[in-house]
């Protein structure tokens, strides 16, 4: 695998920043100062490290909780966090593995609607794993299908929209098929594994 023309030998800090599916927050810091910490450790000047800490925590709709620690803070909050400090860090690619699934269906609905805003903003890459049909549909641009085992891509759906995603595309009949055409090739993968693991990104 190729970023640009260099190979994807080791992680690339500067290019690649990644979203955890459970949170990934220092208890003993506070939610600045956990964004901080990434910034850091990419040598960021300690005045620029404030700027930009304050500046991602904006983004994500979390400044005025910035002084609190994560325990003082709800789950999507804690996810809108660790999106900030990947935003922070100013990086070409962000890969999310399962950020929202830890979370209620309401929330990840909210989350959802708020990262289809910042994609249309920031216009990044984002590699976004997924179990949920609807939150594939509808925030992807693509949606590849991928086997149980061997993992292998079986087939990649264009869904043709735009960023920010209205939510009312949630209730659409375009909407509806897409996820159905996605549950269909899922279930027949279901079946002919019996035991595994299927994974939409």
């Amino acid at each position: 695998m190729n970023i640009d023309v260099q190979i994807v030998s080791q992680p690339l800090p500067e290019k690649v920043a990644f979203v955890f599916q459970e949170s990934a927050l220092f208890p003993w810091n506070t939610i600045v100062d956990n964004i901080k910490i990434g910034l850091e450790f990419r040598n960021v000047p300690k005045e620029e490290r404030n700027a930009r800490a304050w500046d991602a925590l904006e983004a994500v709709g979390l400044a005025e909780f910035g002084n609190h620690y994560p325990g003082q803070i709800s789950g999507g909050m804690k996810q809108r966090a660790q999106l900030a400090r990947a935003l922070s860090l100013g990086t070409e690619i962000l890969l999310m593995d399962e950020p929202f699934g830890a979370l209620d269906e309401q929330t990840r609905m909210v989350l959802g609607e708020d990262l289809s805003v910042m994609l249309s903003k920031t216009k990044k890459t984002i590699v976004f794993v997924t179990h949920s049909l609807a939150e594939a549909v509808f925030l992807a641009d693509r949606v590849a299908v991928i086997t149980a085992r061997p993992g292998k891509i079986k087939r990649i759906i264009d869904i043709g929209e735009t960023h920010p995603c209205n939510p009312d595309f949630m209730t659409s009949e375009k909407f509806n098929g897409l996820r159905n055409d996605l549950y269909t090739m899922l279930h027949d993968e279901i079946r002919q594994a019996m035991i595994g693991e299927e994974w939409l990104v």
